[in-house]
């Protein structure tokens, strides 16, 4: 499970920003930071459920092994996402770091004590249960776009979303990773960036491509749509 934490100054603060809480009842430790190797397995599938964790350095992948061998990748957690909080009390899913990835973790259970007894908290899990449920349900709706390039323009504008800054997107998951998200081909994710590039759509920056600047959104917003 996890959330994008907003910075809406003008709002309340996030009683869960950071792991500390806003509020006067502040019992929870943090446990501190854990850095996090690439591909290192954070936590497995049916594991228990004992820590929250915030992402503060780096990218980590939710996913699934399919009975073919086939890896379903759920949810990139980004900076400043917050994940593996879940209704039951085992992980649904296995993460992975991405990249080299720093996390903030604290006791599952601290959590759900205070929430017990302070509304702020208990507020803002039901936020993260509410983005939760937004975000997979937009997730299922990817295999119902009729071309890959509506799933590849989706993506892009998801990560535009979640990632932009100085105009450009730098992507820390692999293509690879991009397509067993998409539930495409390495070389149909790779076909569609190299149309939506030829189309001057967006632009490659340096010679990994994984930073990519997009010049035309509202193009690429209508071949999500329309395509």
């Amino acid at each position: 499970m996890f959330v994008r934490i907003t910075t809406d100054q003008t709002s309340r603060p996030n009683s869960l920003k950071h792991f500390r809480l806003a509020s006067s009842s502040n019992p929870i430790v943090n446990l501190g930071e854990y850095t996090y190797k690439k591909g290192k397995e954070i936590y497995g599938e049916k594991e228990p459920a004992k820590y929250v964790y915030l992402v503060t350095r780096g990218a980590v992948r939710s996913y699934k092994l399919l009975s073919d061998g086939r890896r379903q990748i759920g949810a990139f957690h980004l900076v400043g996402d917050i994940f593996g909080l879940e209704n039951g009390g085992t992980h649904r899913f296995t993460t992975e770091a991405v990249v080299e990835t720093t996390l903030r973790l604290m006791k599952r259970q601290s959590l759900e004590l205070v929430a017990e007894k302070d509304t702020l908290v208990s507020r803002d899990l039901l936020g993260l249960t509410t983005s939760n449920l937004q975000h997979a349900e937009d997730h299922m709706l990817l295999p119902g776009r009729k071309t890959s390039l509506e799933k590849v323009a989706a993506f892009l504008l998801e990560m535009d979303e979640r990632l932009t800054a100085a105009g450009k997107i730098s992507l820390p998951m692999s293509r690879r990773d991009i397509a067993d998200y998409l539930g495409l081909t390495l070389e149909t994710v790779s076909r569609a960036v190299s149309q939506l590039h030829k189309a001057g759509i967006l632009e490659f920056i340096g010679s990994t491509q994984r930073e990519i600047a997009i010049l035309d959104r509202g193009l690429l917003a209508r071949i999500d749509l329309h395509n």
